[in-house]
């Protein structure tokens, strides 16, 4: 049966809240300061919000239920997303749904978490029962072992170098350096990356992110109530969603997307091809490359040669994580499952600012998510286009 479109309704309002390297303040307090300023965007008073969905993994121990409490409001519709580094598209496909339905009349969007000294750390200790019994008691806890087992699988495989994710990430920090919001605010060379310190081998210093706080929101609501506000909206052309995909494949190398592809670009009518930027979830440049291979850019193994020939940054010929992406900019917990999101809207609705691709009226967004040992379990991905 083929799946209803999401015609009517809209995503607009996204808002970045600054990150910072560190955080005293709560979560709450950087999700609060998010709908703050979306509702200040839209002329909304918080009252009129009917609908929330959160995604926050420093919460704890609230839950969206505590949150609405600790911050007055009243929705009648109420979702918290888990899917970590998918959540933003993944938020989206509930809450369209929920308003096309009449269930939500605007639903806020919104994901944020706070960085305090050591919070990283104990986040990861606790951070799935699979980590607390399997992998944090015998020191590979965390994502860097992890996702070095990943690349060092991936390398050996298909024959990428450090050279070829290397040139992702300076490409990723020059356009950083157009963004004032980027945590990252020095050039960074070929050269310097190749010399990096040695983190988890064969993940080095500058294939990592940084942990940050902050926070991203989106509001979504109907096209016309977008338009009587004079707000700039843009519309989602297709999803998709996955979730412990290629279970049998003994390490991962695909995810999800590999999986619906052909529906997804099928929904959406054009190809990967077709879009004036692309942002992948990039906790690390392994999974950009994987993201492309399953999203139809190359064949599988093929990441290190397609973007051999292609530039990556904002002006180039293949735009890529135009804001810098976690790489440079930071990944504030499960904000970083919107960011890719968030300036997506703003590129295809020419609010981009320093960061804005000439011309841009499509863009392909793709997340993951909730690595466990050897693969990522949440896949999707989101085509939005400028409204006509």
């Amino acid at each position: 049966m083929a799946r209803r479109a999401y015609d009517g309704v809209v995503l607009t309002a996204p808002v970045t809240v600054p990150y910072q390297r560190y955080s005293n303040e709560t979560a709450h307090w950087w999700i609060a300061r998010a709908l703050r300023e979306a509702l200040s965007l839209a002329q909304m008073k918080p009252q009129q919000l009917d609908g929330l969905s959160v995604a926050s993994f420093s919460m704890v121990p609230d839950t969206a239920v505590g949150l609405v409490q600790h911050l007055g409001l009243s929705p009648r519709w109420l979702d918290q997303i888990v899917t970590g580094g998918a959540s933003g598209i993944t938020a989206f496909r509930r809450a369209a749904r929920a308003v096309q339905a009449g269930d939500a009349d605007v639903v806020a969007c919104v994901a944020g978490d706070t960085n305090r000294i050591d919070s990283f750390r104990k986040m990861l200790s606790g951070f799935s029962r699979f980590a607390m019994d399997a992998t944090y008691p015998y020191g590979a806890g965390g994502p860097n072992a992890c996702f070095a087992l990943l690349t060092d699988h991936y390398m050996k495989t298909y024959g990428a170098t450090r050279e070829d994710f290397g040139r992702l990430c300076v490409a990723q920090r020059d356009n950083a350096l157009r963004n004032s919001d980027a945590i990252m605010k020095k050039p960074l060379t070929l050269e310097a990356y190749l010399a990096a310190r040695m983190v988890s081998d064969p993940i080095a210093l500058y294939d990592c992110v940084m942990p940050v706080a902050g926070a991203e929101i989106y509001l979504v609501m109907r096209e016309d109530d977008a338009s009587a506000r004079g707000l700039k909206s843009a519309r989602m052309a297709s999803t998709i969603e996955r979730h412990n995909a290629h279970s049998d494949d003994a390490i991962q190398m695909r995810g999800g997307w590999s999986v619906d592809m052909d529906e997804f670009y099928a929904m959406a009518d054009c190809g990967p091809h077709d879009m004036d930027l692309v942002q992948t979830y990039d906790d690390y440049p392994v999974i950009s490359f994987m993201q492309l291979e399953d999203l139809g850019y190359c064949d599988k193994g093929g990441a290190a040669d397609f973007l051999r020939d292609r530039d990556l940054r904002i002006e180039g010929d293949f735009p890529h994580n135009t804001s810098g992406g976690q790489l440079s900019v930071g990944q504030a917990g499960a904000a970083g499952g919107f960011l890719g999101l968030t300036e997506a809207v703003r590129q295809v609705t020419g609010q981009a600012g320093s960061t804005q691709v000439p011309g841009a009226k499509r863009a392909l967004v793709s997340g993951f998510g909730m690595i466990n040992y050897d693969r990522g379990v949440c896949s999707a991905a989101g085509v939005l286009e400028a409204l006509t």
